[in-house]
């Protein structure tokens, strides 16, 4: 709350209980039964600085072990089809991660590298609220932080390899179901000649359209339905490659000898580097393990792989490996051609489910990390539907789901065969591993503290690796692998568009924010009358009250007897608490009944809750109106000259008492609490209204071409073919008002 341009939180606990943790203004402790002391007063600037306080409880919390089963369960069928269906392709392909974004918003959390002010300092600084001795990774940590902080071109840097990583993993979502289905079904060819392959790619093009039209129903139903599937298939396949490891050539278990990988090349020099980008293959998919993080617990994840998904995998890579020391020439058919006829057909038919399954991990993936990419300002505004109200992070986006359908049918049917797109998976898979190891590097050193012999290590041994399997997959650029490229540059131009212009747009209602003296002085003007009701005024402006206040109440002579400025906020974390998520703040003086408020909101945080927004904010109001009068009252007992004591006197009820004896909560406080909750009640009674900006941007006079370009052209179509904001927020239509307004950037 605020008395002037200050906001006074009062504290009980022990300051050893407070250390690392932040307060709001909103969450004040309860006045009854505790004692004030004067040195518990603590100072913070005005709603600018409150608004980016949030408690550091977010992620996953604790769950039992029937949860944490359930979830693993699930996660089989989620996560791991897209790795657990790698034998389909993997040896075809060789011979003839979803963490960048995660990454990026963990060190947005740490360091002030974002480009949009409304990351402020408490947002960033995390790190600095521990009370660490000084030492030389200490000291080494913070000077990466302050040169990050201070390099623009740093920041750019970073957004533009999230932008990458994120694109790459999107770019996922399309190749992952061409390939696993178009693997799977090409088993046919194998058991019929009379199966051509144009009929296999329409027969891979009419399931992967039914595998999209049933991503609405979500991944808590999706998960349960698909695990039991992933489950046979794991079992099979292992089964199937202890049958053929004992039938045809168990010595393969020497391969296990890392002695043999250097003999391969030293035999086989540039085509055993070639190989490596089939190689790779194997190990698609662990990229959406981290995407779809936000889906399971931790938990769950490392028990369904431990458990299942590593041992039935190994198993099946060395029963195909004592298949081809007998059978080289079947190399391009080496997974079904090594199955025992007896069960070929039930083997299909569960290859063509798994492959289904595969193609929903990176699905879920890519729903995953847009909803992140949303979070920082990257993505273009789209729905983001929570399909699950017991397992949070389950969501489902319209758009981006039937624009990925389309996406994957044009390469199933360009490119028609697993070869090329084995290749272009390849690339997409090893990028993102790339970026994410280079967002790791900064992790190590400036969140984790690592020491740095350890870091250096990680470059040399990891990086080495990394790269060496990157030159091998761009060895196949021509050959199919421009897709993944070609396709990540096409989404980072429309996300660097969106982001740029968004931030411009910040900037200019930051330039032309309305002040509390404007405020007031529009109130007082004659021709301005107030009306009954409650007005809620929707802004991305977190730090002031945007200028379109000022249009509007140029343009209309009346304004509701209670307006409430409202900005959803989201921060670089995972979640935040509801009762840490609205924080107001009164424009004075108080008898104007004008509020701002910032809606916090974590990337994984769902903006569609069960009760209706406009009665969670009532709510939240009332709270905060009663906890401003009183401690206003707290605040003026304290300051009262008198002989240097703590007022820290407590009558027997439990009321506080100041030195002359006098009751804080005295009858003149209730009264005007009730008077303002009563004029809240009158205002919600009289009917809510819904006032949102519907600003036309355009390039401002003497403009370059480019920023004409972009502006006027790309932004303005990008924004005319996407959702209203209203639609986002499922704001009543026949409650909303829209007020135009012309930006010149």
């Amino acid at each position: 709350m605020s008395i002037g341009d200050e906001a006074i939180v009062i504290t009980n606990a022990p300051e050893e209980a407070t250390q690392g943790v932040e307060e709001s203004s909103t969450n004040q402790p309860p006045l009854k039964g505790k004692k004030l002391s004067w040195n518990k007063l603590r100072r913070y600037d005005s709603l600018d600085i409150e608004s980016n306080k949030f408690n550091g409880h977010h992620g996953h919390q604790a769950a039992g072990w029937s949860v944490v089963l359930q979830l693993a369960f699930q996660s089989i069928g989620v996560v791991y089809g897209d790795i657990g269906t790698s034998p389909l392709y993997v040896y075809s392909s060789t011979f003839t991660e979803g963490g960048t974004f995660a990454l990026y918003s963990l060190i947005c959390r740490y360091a002030k590298v974002g480009l949009t002010p409304s990351q402020q300092t408490e947002d960033g600084d995390i790190s600095n609220f521990r009370l660490e001795l000084p030492n030389n990774r200490l000291k080494r940590a913070s000077c990466v932080k302050s040169s990050l902080e201070k390099s623009r071109f740093a920041k750019y840097f970073l957004l533009f390899a999230a932008m990458l990583g994120t694109s790459m993993v999107i770019g996922d979502g399309v190749l992952t179901p061409s390939i696993s289905v178009l693997s799977a079904v090409s088993g046919l060819q194998v058991a019929t000649s009379s199966i051509t392959q144009g009929k296999i790619v329409w027969i891979s093009v009419a399931i992967l359209v039914l595998l999209f039209s049933v991503q609405r129903f979500g991944t808590d139903k999706v998960g349960y339905s698909f695990a039991p599937v992933i489950t046979i298939w794991f079992v099979m396949i292992a089964g199937i490659g202890v049958y053929n490891f004992i039938k045809f050539d168990p010595t393969v278990i020497k391969a296990l000898n890392p002695k043999y990988i250097v003999d391969y090349f030293q035999r086989n020099k540039k085509e055993a580097w070639i190989s490596l980008g089939g190689v790779v293959l194997a190990i698609t998919g662990t990229e959406a393990m981290f995407a779809d993080l936000g889906h399971f617990s931790v938990r769950s994840i490392q028990i369904s792989m431990c458990a299942m998904t590593y041992p039935a995998l190994v198993l099946a890579y060395i029963g195909q490996a004592a298949f081809l020391r007998k059978n080289h020439e079947l190399v391009s058919e080496t997974f079904y051609k090594s199955i025992p006829h007896g069960v070929y057909w039930p083997m299909f038919v569960v290859a063509v489910l798994a492959a289904i399954i595969a193609s929903q991990a990176m699905i879920s993936g890519a729903f995953s990390i847009i909803q992140q990419s949303l979070a920082l300002g990257c993505f273009p505004r789209v729905k983001i539907v929570h399909t699950s109200s017991k397992y949070e992070g389950q969501v489902y986006i319209p758009e981006v789901n039937y624009l990925l359908m389309l996406a994957c049918v044009a390469v199933t049917v360009a490119f028609r065969t697993t070869t090329k797109i084995g290749n272009a998976y390849g690339i997409a898979v090893v990028f993102v591993m790339t970026l994410t190891s280079a967002f790791l590097i900064l992790v190590m050193i400036m969140i984790w503290k690592i020491r740095i012999l350890l870091v250096i290590l990680y470059i040399l041994i990891i990086g080495s690796v990394e790269i060496l399997y990157l030159s091998s997959v761009l060895y196949k650029f021509d050959q199919g692998g421009y897709l993944p490229l070609g396709f990540a540059a096409f989404l980072m131009v429309i996300m660097f568009i969106w982001n740029d212009v968004y931030r411009r747009k910040y900037y200019y209602e930051l330039d032309h924010k309305v002040s509390p003296t404007e405020v007031k002085e529009i109130i007082d003007k004659g021709n301005l009358c107030r009306v009954p009701g409650l007005a809620i005024f929707y802004s991305e402006l977190v730090h002031g009250i945007p200028p379109i206040f000022k249009h509007y109440a140029e343009n209309v002579p009346a304004i509701h007897s209670v307006l409430v400025f409202v900005s959803i906020k989201s921060l670089p974390i995972s979640k935040v608490p509801m009762e840490e998520r609205f924080l107001f703040r009164r424009v004075q003086p108080n008898e104007l009944n004008i509020f701002r408020c910032v809606v916090r909101y974590g990337y994984t945080d769902s903006q569609n809750e069960q009760e209706p927004f406009e009665r969670i904010l009532v709510g939240k109001l009332k709270e905060f109106i009663r906890d401003d009068c009183l401690y206003s009252a707290v605040v003026q007992n304290v300051q009262e000259k008198n002989d240097g004591e703590e007022p820290d006197n407590e009558s027997d009820n439990g009321e506080y008492v100041n030195i002359k004896g006098e009751r804080v909560n005295n009858e003149r406080q209730i009264e005007a609490v009730e008077r303002e909750i009563e004029v809240l009640d009158k205002a919600w009674c009289a009917g809510i209204v819904h006032l949102m900006g519907e600003n036309e941007v355009i390039a401002g006079k003497g403009a370059n071409i480019g920023k004409k370009v972009v502006i006027d052209y790309a932004y303005n179509f990008i924004r005319r073919n996407l959702r209203q904001q209203e639609k986002v927020f499922d704001i009543p239509h026949q409650r909303l008002l829209k007020v135009g307004m012309t930006y010149e950037l």
